[in-house]
């Protein structure tokens, strides 16, 4: 990258992490920061599977958003393999962001985080509270004090992804704690994610849209082939396959002579073209994969590796 190379002694970069229970606002804040889309969001807990990297380019620093599952306790072998992912991303991280909403009561899995927390000795950990634009004054007030109680960290930075109030402090915090290094990635790069991956991502964002609770744990994507239409640089073929665990929840994701599966398709799709820039024909099948969660050979076959 010209001209910040002659002055590597006075560039930060590194890696920071956001931690939280499911649902508290993570993937969206590490959206808000980057500035696009990367990481799926959805009003359902535990959506995010994936260690999504997001990059946030300044003039003297680059900061890299390492977005974690939701920290909780496992029932199943992938919540198993969640928690250890978090984990282990804990330990190589340089600054740790620890997510706790303004608008909900600090609960048994805020302080269970914050137990896991202390164990991590050497890095920093920022607390964050998010979703302040959801409420009062004196409500931020009192879960500032209520979060200041849970453990020392190092600052506590109050934010709201939705109006970006306080979102340059917080970058400016995490930013403070990385270490002298030149640039990790390219200039114009906001994640390294495979774009096949993110594809995924969107789609199973889409058929979480207005489904039961139970279905978010139990909807996996695989993208099975990406590639130009022949004879058309304008238009890409995209082949994708969704797996639940029981034949009741395809007939939800299907829906009504197949209405919900068509809606939620369309809905990837305008995501996936907006996220890719270019007009998209996707195919989207869905099959019943019995128990993938709790199956080990099916975990890796659908991307969740030991």
């Amino acid at each position: 990258m010209d001209g910040v190379s002659s002055s590597a002694a006075d560039f930060h970069a590194g890696f920071a992490c956001f931690v939280g229970r499911p649902n508290v606002g993570k993937s969206t804040l590490m959206n808000a920061l980057v500035g696009t889309k990367v990481a799926i969001t959805s009003s359902k807990p535990q959506t995010t599977r994936r260690v999504i990297r997001g990059i946030v380019h300044r003039p003297d620093a680059q900061l890299i958003i390492v977005d974690t599952p939701g920290l909780h306790r496992p029932r199943t072998l992938l919540g198993e393999r969640l928690d250890s992912l978090v984990l282990s991303t804990l330990s190589e991280v340089d600054v740790i962001g620890f997510c706790v909403p303004a608008n909900e009561p600090i609960g048994k899995g805020d302080r269970f985080i914050a137990d896991k927390l202390a164990a991590v000795k050497k890095t920093p950990v920022i607390a964050v509270v998010t979703k302040c634009d959801l409420a009062t004054r004196e409500q931020i007030a009192e879960q500032l004090l209520a979060v200041s109680r849970l453990a020392e960290f190092a600052e506590i930075v109050p934010v709201s992804a939705q109006s970006g109030e306080q979102l340059d402090v917080l970058a400016d915090q995490l930013i403070a704690r990385l270490p002298e290094s030149p640039p990790l990635y390219e200039g114009g790069q906001l994640t390294d994610e495979p774009e096949q991956v993110l594809v995924g991502e969107l789609i199973r964002e889409a058929a979480l849209e207005g489904v039961r609770d139970e279905l978010p744990h139990s909807i996996a994507v695989v993208v099975d082939e990406m590639m130009p239409r022949e004879g058309r640089d304008d238009l890409l073929d995209i082949y994708a396959h969704m797996f639940v665990e029981r034949p009741s929840q395809k007939a939800i994701v299907i829906g009504h002579k197949g209405a919900r599966l068509k809606e939620v398709g369309s809905r990837a799709r305008k995501q996936i073209e907006g996220l890719l820039g270019t007009r998209v024909y996707l195919d989207l099948r869905i099959s019943v994969a019995k128990d993938w969660q709790r199956d080990p050979k099916q975990l890796r076959r659908l991307g969740f590796y030991d």
